[in-house]
């Protein structure tokens, strides 16, 4: 929080106008009537200008000092030096001096304000043009003297002190951007790495379309998916915090795959479980949100079979997925204070599938009534006997969700049976056709060993069975 406060603050400094002289062309039209004033200071034009000159010259000078630039300091200096154009009655020195001056002038203007600002110089060209002509027809006169020259070579200073100020201004916005690149960059890394402690389905609105964040909740139908892993506890016991650490760390990867490939909302980690949603931000329908939870859920589980078989060769037994699943009207949004908030979700149903998933059995799928009467038809569940779940007064059926695969016979992708000292684990999903071969010799070699120590198991019994036989005979004949 305190970087952005930084970088905001800094950003509003530099936003801010630097003191300074923004019209130098002003301070030149000052010395200009001056000059004319010393040269023709018999006329009444001359002072006249000298007024104009002076006072307005002086205004914007000061006015703009610590203002930015704006239309109506330009339309100023812009009209003073067409006033004297236009007095001047268009002496070529002087008119090409002054002209290229606001010519300048209005082409650093911004493109807006352009036309309104030719408009007050061709005006003001025009009536100091027609006044001067009538009071006086041959104008203030300094075609035949120095001064002309002179209000030419002070014109062009200006010029030179507009395109200086121009340089500045692009090597300080040269650095002012250079710098908001670089914080950009770093911001964009900040939250980049923040990004991933939120759901994609809540920070994905807010950065596409920079929606306000206040703590604001709706309630709405979800289906929600609660998970561990049974037996986890009793193996954090017995293993180190880094091998239990790695264990973790990959279940909760490969979850997290699944859940984003099935559109699920991440809400937490809790321990080595974890709570998913559908049907908020963006819902499909309560059947469908229905739908694609339960198999988000089979998808973990045959996740689990892979992770139990990697896990067991390397010597970490029993480790099950369980999981709870409930359909129902939940209230979901931002919860807490505006100084802090989290994107949750409370309500009867989420207590459910918490409790749901606390009493399942190793490797099974709970889900509610509620969410069976959606997922019926596509799924094949098996109804538990009641169950007395924490916080709920009268039992609560349960549904068993059966794996499509389990009735497919050898059309089924999965083989998986455990014996002691047995384990069997084929996912032919993931098989590919060349590694057959290698399969069937390994299948081959491990049949010749059953058989092999099967054989010797049955000796062995013969052989006892033979030898209880003669310790019987001998005994008949003692007697």
């Amino acid at each position: 929080m305190q970087f952005f406060q930084i970088n905001e603050a800094s950003a509003n400094k530099e936003a801010q106008p630097a003191n300074g002289i923004k019209y130098p062309e002003a301070l030149m039209l000052m010395a200009i009537s001056a000059l004319i004033f010393w040269h023709c200071h018999e006329q009444p034009a001359a002072i006249l200008l000298l007024l104009i000159g002076i006072a307005g010259g002086l205004w914007v000078s000061v006015y703009s000092y610590s203002r930015a630039v704006s239309i109506w300091s330009t339309g100023i200096v812009v009209a003073i030096g067409a006033i004297f154009v236009g007095s001047l009655q268009f002496e070529p020195s002087s008119a090409l001096g002054l002209l290229t001056m606001i010519a300048i002038r209005v082409l650093k203007s911004p493109a807006a304000q352009r036309m309104t600002l030719v408009v007050i110089a061709i005006t003001s060209l025009i009536v100091a043009f027609l006044l001067s002509t009538q009071v006086r027809p041959e104008g203030v006169n300094i075609s035949s003297s120095w001064a002309a020259s002179v209000i030419l070579l002070l014109s062009l200073l200006s010029v030179i002190w507009q395109f200086w100020q121009v340089e500045n201004e692009l090597v300080s916005n040269r650095h002012i951007t250079d710098h908001a690149q670089t914080r950009m960059t770093t911001m964009v890394a900040v939250i980049s790495k923040l990004i991933c402690f939120i759901p994609s389905q809540v920070w994905e609105p807010i950065v596409k379309n920079n929606s306000n964040i206040k703590v604001m909740n709706k309630r709405t139908k979800l289906s929600v998916l609660f998970s561990d892993i049974a037996g986890f506890t009793e193996l954090s016991d017995t293993l180190s915090a880094d091998n239990l650490a790695d264990i973790l760390n990959t279940y909760m990867d490969r979850m997290t795959v699944i859940a984003n490939r099935h559109g699920a909302t991440l809400d937490k980690f809790i321990g080595d479980g974890m709570v998913c949603f559908f049907g908020e931000p963006n819902s499909k329908g309560g059947r469908q949100d229905a739908l694609d939870c339960v198999a988000m859920a089979i998808d973990m589980r045959r996740e689990m079979r892979t992770l139990r078989h990697q896990w067991r060769l390397l010597g970490f037994e029993g480790l099950y997925i369980r999981i709870g699943i409930a359909t129902g009207y939940c209230h979901v949004g931002n919860f807490g204070s505006e100084n802090r908030m989290s994107y949750t979700l409370i309500g009867r149903e989420v207590n459910l599938a918490a409790r749901l998933e606390a009493s399942a059995n190793k490797g099974e799928i709970l889900i509610s009534p509620a969410t069976y009467d959606y997922i019926c038809h596509e799924y094949d569940c098996v109804q538990t006997s009641p169950l007395t779940l924490k916080g709920f007064e009268s039992p609560v059926f349960a549904y068993q969700v059966l794996d499509p695969d389990a009735n497919k016979g050898s059309q089924s992708k999965w083989v998986d049976h455990d014996l002691p000292g047995f384990n069997l684990h084929l996912n032919f999903k993931d098989i590919k056709n060349y590694d057959y071969p290698v399969i069937k010799q390994f299948l081959n070699q491990a049949l010749e060993r059953v058989d092999k120590q099967a054989g010797q198991e049955t000796k062995s019994t013969e052989v006892s069975d033979l030898s209880i036989d003669f310790k019987n005979e001998s005994h008949h004949e003692q007697w």
